[in-house]
């Protein structure tokens, strides 16, 4: 086993960190979206009650489930500087692609800021980790 001894810099660990938190956010709104309550839902604002009146085929909830999970495991991988990060962040770019298409042409969408935010962070996020491997930080 070789040991690799490039030394990341300090914008590695902050974005790595910041992968972290950003795909925890991602693992909490599936988790809140899977698993709330009519009467937590009556509990929410109106606008916010309509986003949960939407029901979407399993296979899109499964996409959103994949993308957050390969998300935040791959934000692991990265922290721990481990190749295989890349794989978990293509994963998670794909899902949340497959997902989000479906939600631009089946529902209406009040902005599209947030989607398209989403996207560009996971391809970022792809294309930082498959550079830190090209670049040796990732063994």
């Amino acid at each position: 086993m070789s040991i690799n001894s490039t030394k990341p810099s300090i914008s590695f660990w902050v974005i790595s960190v910041l992968a972290l938190l950003w795909n925890l956010i991602g693992v909490m709104a599936y988790l809140t979206r899977a698993f709330i309550t009519d009467e937590m839902i009556a509990t929410l604002p109106e606008p916010q009650q309509a986003e949960f009146d939407v029901v979407y085929p399993a296979w899109v909830t499964a996409a959103f489930a994949l993308a957050v999970f390969c998300g935040a495991l791959g934000a692991i991988a990265l922290l721990i500087r481990k190749k295989w990060a890349t794989n978990l962040f293509l994963i998670s770019a794909i899902a949340a692609f497959v997902q989000h298409v479906y939600i631009f042409l089946n529902v209406e969408v009040n902005s599209f800021i947030m989607p398209v935010l989403v996207l560009l962070i996971c391809v970022f996020l792809f294309w930082y980790t498959k550079k830190c491997a090209d670049d040796g930080i990732l063994n």
